[in-house]
């Protein structure tokens, strides 16, 4: 593939905003997807340089990379090496929004992946006095753990056919 500048690839300006990146990756994923282009291999790859873009330029890490040491900044753990799984959640939304069949992907809209150290966050209702004077409370967090009856295949048998009814397929359980 050759080394194209992903943003120029995914048609957005190098201070684009995630959602202007995620809707353009969209665009190009829905009119690239090699099966409404078969047969089509200048398609396919013109989807998959856009996987790639977006893979890169929606992870706030690698963007910052990329942008101050372009794909030499990417090294081999970074690199582009097939897709991701929430590339795939990202497109079971779009297939779902479209033509109505994201039950095909485990269940239609999928919650985003979390990845380890992301931000968490907790709507708490206080009252006004409590917010002013300062309050002392517990509050659970939810978390999620390996599915023990998959033990995190997403699967119930080792074929992997059937997903697991525990799980959904997810490999994980909320704690």
């Amino acid at each position: 593939m050759p080394d194209r500048d992903y943003y120029e690839i995914l048609g957005v300006s190098r201070g684009a905003e995630p959602a202007e990146i995620k809707k353009a990756y969209r665009r190009l994923a829905l009119k690239h997807h090699p099966d409404k282009n078969p047969g089509d291999t200048g398609a396919e790859e013109r989807f998959k340089e856009a996987a790639e873009a977006y893979e890169v330029l929606s992870d706030p890490q690698k963007r910052e990379r990329y942008d101050r040491f372009g794909r030499a900044g990417l090294g081999a753990q970074d690199g582009f090496h097939g897709f991701d799984q929430e590339i795939f959640a990202d497109f079971a939304d779009i297939l779902g929004d479209f033509f109505g069949f994201g039950s095909l992907f485990g269940g239609g809209r999928r919650r985003p992946v979390r990845r380890p150290g992301d931000d968490l966050r907790y709507d708490l209702e206080l009252e006004f006095q409590e917010a002013v004077r300062g309050l002392e409370t517990r509050i659970k967090v939810p978390r999620t753990e390996k599915c023990s009856e998959c033990a995190g295949r997403g699967a119930k048998t080792a074929d992997g056919i059937r997903p697991c009814p525990q799980c959904g397929g997810a490999a994980r359980t909320s704690a």
